[in-house]
């Protein structure tokens, strides 16, 4: 028989943003409820695909003194896909442990949240065929350093072994070492499928028997790296009992970007906001109608270093931007502009100089005379299209520079 199943981590459901303090009422009201209208998708989406059951990995909450309205949310969510007959599994993890508070302790019929001991595995059935066998363990405090993987041992029987757990997998040193424990551990423990949570980046460590997932969160955090684009959660595919193929699903409806712009060959401010402008819209285009919170990074060595140099010069770029798209919707809220440029350099004011600096251009300027073969080949191939004796002295400079 064939089937799907949907697995989803880290939630964070009614999670805190930080990190736009500045933004505007319509960027702080899409923010704080970003997280459950993400949720709200994800119910959506089991309901569209008529998943078999929905898998949640740990930090379905941000924090041990869970919000009302969070758990209120969750539960209205689990209550519509018991409805459609569609079980789900939760374990909890190092935001949310067990010994939280909870403002809601009877949950749907089909629902199974894991405690902190190893409990009987839980069975899905559709018309009498055993479909899944589930086993999870979820976090009793916040810090969990034992290896909680070596407790989950699969059983006999039909259907597929599922194992559902909050862990660091090979130690990611972006993530606290809760749970830590080896993929060789997790590919030897007789399981099909492991669903992970934990780590904020979706990746598939391992395909095959078994499968080892995380799905990444569903909603981004912040401007840090693991919470940057697309975020949702896994579409799992079984066909004859094994798993044929795993599909990322987005769900987020705020998403964060980091855009990095060089500064070379642009004369001014006027060109940096137009160039800025343009790849920002290109990342509007990728974000299929999502909000977005951009950081703009500009590097790179001409005149527009002197510029963002002047006083407030950045900050009024950023707050002119941010008024370009003022009442959009979705909208584009520009974080900041971090300024990373250099000064252009000026290779006769070099040269008129009588230090290491001049030395060195005159050795290049030798060596270009008198090697114009090799030198080309450097312009050409290490530099870029730039011209070639200018290439090489930045190049030279650059080096000496670092």
């Amino acid at each position: 028989m064939s089937f799907c199943f949907i697995h989803a981590a880290d939630l964070h459901l009614d999670t805190p943003y930080e990190g736009v303090g500045e933004a505007s009422p319509q960027v702080a009201d899409a923010l704080r409820e970003a997280s459950l209208a993400a949720f709200d998708d994800l119910v959506r989406l089991t309901l569209e695909r008529k998943a078999a059951f929905l898998l949640l990995a740990g930090d379905i909450y941000d924090g041990a003194e869970r919000g009302v309205r969070a758990q209120l949310r969750f539960l209205a969510g689990l209550r519509r896909l018991s409805q459609a007959g569609i079980r789900v599994f939760v374990v909890h993890g190092n935001h949310d442990p067990v010994g939280g508070w909870p403002g809601v302790r009877e949950w749907p019929e089909g629902v199974r949240v894991f405690g902190a001991d190893v409990q009987e595995e839980s069975v899905v059935e559709r018309e009498g065929v055993v479909l899944a066998r589930v086993q999870g363990i979820s976090y009793g405090r916040r810090e969990v350093s034992e290896n909680l993987a070596v407790r989950l041992r699969p059983s006999d029987g039909p259907g597929l072994k599922v194992a559902l757990l909050h862990a660091n997998v090979g130690g990611d040193a972006t993530h606290a070492p809760y749970s830590p424990c080896s993929l060789d551990h997790l590919l030897s423990a007789g399981f099909d499928y492991w669903a992970l949570g934990h780590i904020h980046r979706g990746q598939v460590l391992h395909e095959g028997r078994p499968w080892v997932v995380y799905p990444g969160g569903t909603q981004g955090r912040s401007l840090k790296p693991s919470e940057r684009g697309p975020k949702g959660a896994c579409v799992v595919h079984v066909q004859g009992g094994t798993v044929r193929g795993v599909d990322a699903v987005s769900v987020d409806q705020v998403r964060f970007a980091v855009l990095e712009v060089d500064v070379s060959g642009l004369a001014d401010l006027g060109g940096l906001r137009g160039r800025l402008q343009r790849e920002a819209e290109g990342l509007r285009a990728a974000a299929e109608g999502r909000a977005l919170v951009v950081r703009a990074v500009v590097r790179g060595r001409g005149p527009v270093h002197a510029d963002l140099r002047c006083a407030g010069s950045a900050g009024d770029l950023v707050r002119d931007l941010r008024d370009e798209y003022e009442g959009e919707s979705p909208f584009l809220w520009w974080e900041s502009v971090r300024d990373e440029t250099r000064p252009a350099i000026d290779l006769e004011a070099i040269r008129a100089r009588d230090d290491f600096s001049a030395a060195l251009v005159s050795q290049v300027d030798g060596y270009l005379e008198r090697d114009g073969e090799a030198a080309c080949f450097l312009a050409e191939r290490v530099l870029g299209s730039a011209p070639r004796k200018v290439a090489v002295h930045a190049a030279s400079l650059e080096a000496l520079d670092d």
